[in-house]
């Protein structure tokens, strides 16, 4: 099983012992070992996959990170957390995923109308199963714990993913409804 652990605020740093993890593609900034990196197409999920992502515009471009050593991955500096998930799914915005266990599997789902009123879109990526996930922020994220009695409202430029926690960076990105 890969193990996660951070270095720093803006690194992730990765033991893989002949196991696979996927991570956006180009965000690898060293390794040692024996890896072998291989371009996925459809953010990893084949054919259908990139159709799925073309046509709902959640792109996500991954790469498959295999073998036995370890590897650092960053992205522009950006804030890492990590997230573990225990058989639930983790909606999280694609720009703001950087890197899943090799078990965990990823998709897109309707994220519904609010969504893309408020200019965030109609869509959003799922993380699902049992594993890590490591999500990037514009500044330290902020984890929000949600339940029914106590409504949470979040501007959507500064969501970045939520499964009974809603994380919220602290800084804001474009949204067509924030140029409104």
């Amino acid at each position: 099983m890969a193990e996660f652990r951070l270095q720093g605020s803006a690194m992730l740093v990765v033991r893989l012992t002949g196991d696979t993890v996927r991570a956006k593609n180009g965000s690898m900034v060293a390794y040692d070992g024996r890896m072998t990196f291989k371009k996925l197409t459809g953010g990893g999920n084949g054919l259908r996959g990139m159709v799925t992502r073309r046509l709902t515009g959640e792109q996500m471009e991954v790469m498959e990170v295999k073998g036995e050593g370890t590897v650092w991955f960053a992205d522009s500096a950006r804030d890492v957390s990590l997230v573990r998930l225990s058989g639930e799914t983790l909606h999280v915005e694609a720009e703001n995923l950087l890197c899943t266990e090799g078990g965990l599997r990823t998709g897109t789902s309707f994220a519904g109308l609010s969504g893309a009123a408020q200019g965030d879109g109609l869509f959003t990526t799922t993380v699902e199963g049992t594993g890590q996930a490591a999500v990037m922020s514009g500044g330290p994220v902020v984890a929000l714990r949600v339940s029914p009695a106590y409504p949470l409202t979040v501007d959507p430029g500064a969501y970045i993913a939520h499964q009974g926690v809603v994380y919220v960076q602290p800084s804001e990105r474009a949204t067509f409804g924030g140029d409104l």
